[in-house]
């Protein structure tokens, strides 16, 4: 190898500023023709006569791998990841998954609340309808059947109680039957009516001993429309009616029809108009009548109901609106003697006074002095209804104990209780001798 002096090497020497890279003149000259110029001096040459690669290059070629080697460092240090050793290439159709930093939530099953929808039992319909001999099917919620024609239903289960229309609620009905079989219990009506118009249900009774209740998940019902020529109206037994209406509860006017496409209005008799039924004062209702869903004195009246059908109209029953001012609960009861200090030989009455709605009846229990020794005495209940003005209409019920000829015996306590279906209340009073 010949050795020439550098003499341009010191003259332009390569600027490296930040990551810009700037030749000299010297770098420009890099080529072999240029490098050793016959009229420069000396350079050097390789063995193989080319001129050997400027310092430069040298530095840039260093500057890449030490790039290289920082760069699998630089990503574990950003994504937190140790890079994938030895692993083996896909193949071509494998598919490729993706690494996720994304936080993902436990799905936690989902427990059902006691009382939600889904975790009531379902009910299951046990009723089905015989047409024909050998032909049953499950009958809908509602059925139209013509008078006369014969009803047969039959429920599944060995104990099996059952609902029907009040006209046929009497012991030992002559055309009403009910069987009990193995498997299943029968409900015969033959000779129908409008009158039977109405809902029949049955239930599996699920029995412990004498003690029975309802299986609520086993149950079955339908509504039958009994169509009579000449009765648009299920028939009434009195040709006029009472319907208390109380601040508490709703009121019903009973206009039920026999044909399911009726239309059916509400009128008042005096002044003569027709009572719009909006759904929120007043709502009809196939299967029980008008109702009102809260009642107040200004619905007092005289009422009846227009029914059309097939071009034909009828007019109902009349019905009476009474308001009820008592509010509804245990009976409100008063006691009372004719005297608390009696004489011997003489006669004495203690009354017992509730007043009431007028159509809850009210029964009455007496404990006296003289009831463990028999003492005779004489008790009579009895019942009325009075108009306090304004339409309002209270039940005044009362029972009288009477005892004759007053003895020493007959000194003491005189309890009366009287009781209806919200409850009971007792009184009492003291007689004594005089």
């Amino acid at each position: 190898m010949q050795l020439n002096p550098p003499a341009a090497a010191s003259q332009a020497p390569a600027l490296i500023s930040g990551s810009r890279l700037e030749a000299t003149p010297l770098a420009r000259a890099s080529s072999p023709r240029s490098a050793c110029a016959p009229q420069a001096a000396p350079c050097l040459r390789g063995t193989d006569g080319t001129s050997p690669p400027p310092p430069i290059l040298l530095r840039m070629k260093l500057w890449l791998l030490l790039g290289l080697l920082l760069v699998p460092e630089a990503l574990e240090s950003v994504t937190g990841q140790q890079p994938p050793k030895n692993k083996r290439p896909k193949e071509p159709g494998e598919n490729k998954i993706k690494p996720s930093n994304k936080k993902v939530k436990p799905k936690l099953p989902k427990i059902k609340d006691r009382d939600s929808p889904e975790s009531l039992p379902k009910t299951q319909s046990i009723m089905i309808q015989v047409v024909d001999k050998g032909r049953s099917q499950k009958p809908a919620a509602t059925l139209s059947l013509m008078a006369g024609q014969t009803l047969e239903l039959r429920c599944k289960g060995d104990k099996i109680g059952w609902s029907y229309p009040a006209s046929l609620d009497t012991f030992k009905h002559p055309r009403l039957s009910v069987k009990q079989q193995e498997r299943y219990s029968q409900l015969i009506l033959v000779n129908s009516t409008a009158a039977d118009t109405g809902e029949f249900s049955c239930w599996l009774q699920l029995c412990h001993g004498y003690i029975c209740r309802k299986d609520e998940a086993k149950t079955g019902s339908t509504y039958v429309f009994f169509t009579e020529k000449g009765e648009l109206f299920v028939p009434s037994p009195s040709y006029f009616d009472v319907v208390y209406l109380s601040p508490d509860r709703q009121a019903v006017v009973p206009c039920r029809v026999t044909v399911l496409s009726a239309k059916v209005t509400l009128h008042r008799e005096f002044p003569a108009k027709e009572i719009p039924a909006n759904g929120t004062d007043i709502m009809y209702d196939m299967k029980r009548g008008f109702v009102y869903l809260q009642p107040h004195s200004d619905h007092q009246g005289v009422v009846y109901c227009k029914a059309e059908a097939g071009g034909k109209s009828q007019i109902s029953v009349k019905y009476q609106l009474l308001y009820v001012e008592v509010p509804s609960g245990p009976p409100s009861t008063t006691i009372m003697a004719s005297s608390n200090k009696v004489r011997g030989g003489d006669d004495i009455s203690v009354f017992c006074t509730v007043l009431g709605e007028p159509d809850v009846e009210v029964e009455f229990r007496w404990i006296y002095p003289g009831q463990k020794g028999e003492r005779p005495v004489m008790i009579q209940d009895t019942w009325r209804l009075i108009h306090r003005g304004l339409g309002h209409t209270t039940r005044i019920s009362q029972s009288v104990i009477t005892v004759e000829d007053f003895e020493t015996t007959d000194v003491g306590y005189y309890i009366c209780t009287a009781q209806n279906l919200r409850g009971q209340t007792t009184v009492a009073t003291t007689v004594e001798v005089s």
